[in-house]
């Protein structure tokens, strides 16, 4: 991947754990970093942003080589991969931790991302309207070191097996072609 190439996407949508595993799934994606990002607090560990108080969202920042995916197709994995009409929430995870959240990086960006928006809600993709955030990115704290990579080293724990697993196993038989590992 070239500099030129490199680009960084910053997606909040629910648990950081499940969406971390699929996105590092793709073609392209050289990096995912699980983390909080949107809130006002400095440096918050996970504790403090899971008790609500930071205004922070688990995230996700995404380093990919835009010769391979677009930003796009990322678009179309983040609102796949959850659900864009609940508020504050996904399944049993509840709080502002686990809203949905696109943190953008230039305009281009938070053009794509409205308009996929606009897109999905006047076709009626979900029985409900999008209550995505899409916000300007800005200072994104990297979560605790065993965060990272969470699933990968932790299959067996049983939140892994089920929740997080059936989420990928769906994942990758929808966008199976475009799978590092097929």
């Amino acid at each position: 991947m070239t500099e030129q190439n490199k680009e960084i996407a910053t997606f909040a949508a629910g648990c950081f754990w499940c969406i971390e595993v699929q996105f590092q799934q793709l073609k392209g994606v050289a990096k995912v970093e699980s983390g909080f990002t949107g809130g006002h607090a400095d440096n918050p560990t996970y504790k403090e942003v899971c008790n609500g108080t930071t205004g922070h969202a688990e995230a996700c920042n995404i380093t990919f080589d835009s010769s391979v995916i677009s930003y796009d197709e990322l678009l179309a994995v983040f609102f796949t991969v959850h659900d864009p009409t609940q508020l504050n929430r996904q399944g049993n995870d509840m709080g502002t931790q686990y809203r949905s959240a696109i943190f953008y990086h230039s305009p281009e960006q938070e053009e794509k991302a409205h308009y996929y928006i606009k897109r999905l809600n006047d076709e009626h993709a979900y029985s409900s309207p999008i209550v995505t955030e899409v916000r300007p990115y800005t200072i994104f704290y990297k979560a605790e070191d065993y965060h990272q990579n969470y699933y990968n080293e932790n299959n067996e724990q049983g939140y892994c097996r089920m929740v997080i697993k059936p989420k990928l196993d769906k994942f990758k038989k929808v966008f199976t072609d475009k799978l590092k590992i097929q």
